[in-house]
């Protein structure tokens, strides 16, 4: 694939679209969502991380790290951009999603909002996983949108070593970058499944161009050929082209990440606003007020029990008042009022009225609003009577599962002299069969003293189909069960 980095036109393609292991050009992604973690500030370039066990495991190429030991942020962006190191790739993973399961469905999903329709991604490194697969297309359209999304990081994947902490880390591709004028970027890919991949990136005066290779045949090849491809770019390239550059991925869809890809949920725990009770129905204040019967022989009472109180305090006796006393209401009147006046009996023996609190009118209480009605808790319903039913004894049933559907199937293509001629032979097929192998393993098993050729992964049916086209065009092709 080459495209006019400017505009994102396609200036050449060749089985572009063809899915296939993209090997270490996965840890483009990873580093695209570093720095995006990074803009959306998830995390620091000086954050420390701590290495996990899962991380520190990782096969070769790595940095060297140790579980449980620390390291900054930045080193591992520079282990991972520079070296290639596996087990920088899954920390920068875990670091920011909290496990490589969870990071694989981020990277899933910003490849959907970057437009890389054929991409899924399993983890965080490139190794070779079932279904962990891409296009030169897609890959691509990724190596552009690191250059204009994040320009501020890209001058990374130039550098031809660079301290990462523990260890000083030297480009995988510093081999091309040094042979080819205006080369500045960007990641080599290799697994035995993969072959020798490369995304690369040149610039020469207002022309930029991106070419993308995978299944090369060796370093060198692979070096050479996007030479060429880049060479074809600026020759079909115009001079002078408006930089068409893309918007950041805006993230819709929701799978489970709690809403917008590192959008930081920030939680408060202060009350930003407090709501008052409501009132009950009815008048506020006099609702609750005695009636004025209850207060005047209350007042009475408590004045009669107060003269006596002074009586009996006085050994002098207590002058008569000038004016006539106040005569006693009537006993209707008492009978009228909603409180019993029962006398007291103090200290000289005399009765003194006290109002008793029993007397008083109950008030009945106001039902709440139906606002705060709603509030309260149902009722829970009455369980039913258990019923007792007969269960007639059911026969048991066994089942046994076909193994024709399954993927345990797949074809061989033969022996070959040697490794590289099995892995190209498998690689050609694959090429030219896109619809066939798409979603087939490519493997060689040294049988005797040869290298058998061998797609698997495959049902029962899409083995012999495969080995139905294959067997047309006059190519060797044999069937195999689990079994084999």
């Amino acid at each position: 694939m080459v495209m006019d980095a400017r505009t994102g036109e396609v200036l050449h393609s060749r089985n572009a679209d063809t899915r296939l292991h993209p090997a270490s050009l996965t840890k483009m992604m990873t580093l695209y969502i570093a720095f995006e973690a990074i803009r959306l500030g998830e995390i620091t370039l000086d954050t420390p991380v701590r290495i996990s066990a899962q991380a520190a495991a990782e096969p070769p190429s790595e940095l060297g790290l140790r579980a449980g030991s620390t390291i900054r942020f930045r080193y591992l962006i520079r282990a991972a951009a520079i070296r290639s190191a596996n087990d920088a790739a899954t920390a920068i993973g875990e670091a920011i999603s909290g496990s490589e399961a969870a990071f694989a469905r981020r990277m899933n999903r910003t490849a959907r909002a970057l437009g890389m329709t054929r991409t899924t991604f399993r983890n965080a490194h490139g190794l070779t996983e079932e279904g962990h697969l891409s296009t030169a297309h897609d890959m691509t359209i990724l190596g552009r949108r690191l250059f204009y999304d994040y320009p501020q990081y890209y001058n990374i994947f130039s550098r031809r070593e660079e301290d990462a902490g523990i260890a000083t880390v030297r480009n995988t591709n510093r081999a091309f970058l040094d042979a080819y004028r205006g080369a500045d970027g960007i990641k080599t890919g290799y697994t035995r499944a993969a072959g020798f991949n490369l995304v690369a990136s040149a610039e020469r005066g207002n022309v930029r161009i991106l070419a993308t290779v995978f299944g090369g045949r060796s370093a060198a090849w692979r070096n050479q050929r996007i030479m060429e491809l880049l060479d074809m770019g600026f020759a079909r390239a115009p001079a002078n082209a408006q930089v068409r550059r893309p918007s950041l991925p805006a993230y819709t869809d929701d799978d489970g990440d709690g809403g917008n890809v590192g959008q930081a949920q920030l939680v408060s725990g202060l009350v930003t606003r407090s709501l008052r009770p409501l009132p009950r129905p009815g008048p506020s204040a006099p609702a609750s007020a005695p009636p004025p019967e209850l207060v005047a022989a209350i007042e009475e009472a408590v004045g009669a029990a107060l003269t006596t109180a002074v009586a009996t305090a006085d050994p002098a006796p207590a002058p008569r008042p000038l004016a006539e006393p106040e005569p006693e209401p009537a006993p209707a009147e008492v009978a009228a009022a909603p409180a019993e006046v029962a006398p007291t009996p103090d200290a000289q023996g005399a009765a003194a009225p006290v109002a008793t609190a029993a007397a008083a009118p109950a008030v009945p209480p106001v039902p709440r609003p139906a606002t705060q009605a709603a509030l309260a808790v149902p009722p829970r319903p009455a369980d039913p009577p258990p019923v007792e039913v007969a269960r007639a004894a059911e026969p048991e049933v066994v089942t046994r599962a076909s193994s024709t559907g399954s993927r345990l199937f797949g074809v061989s293509l033969g022996a070959q002299p040697s490794h590289h001629a099995a892995e190209r032979l498998l690689l050609r097929t694959a090429l030219s069969e896109v619809g066939t192998f798409d979603q087939a393993l490519r493997r060689v098993v040294q049988r005797g003293g040869g290298y058998e050729a061998r797609f698997q992964g495959m049902t029962e049916d899409q083995a012999a189909r495969a080995c139905a086209r294959l067997n047309a065009r006059n190519i060797a092709c044999e069937p195999f069960g689990p079994a084999s």
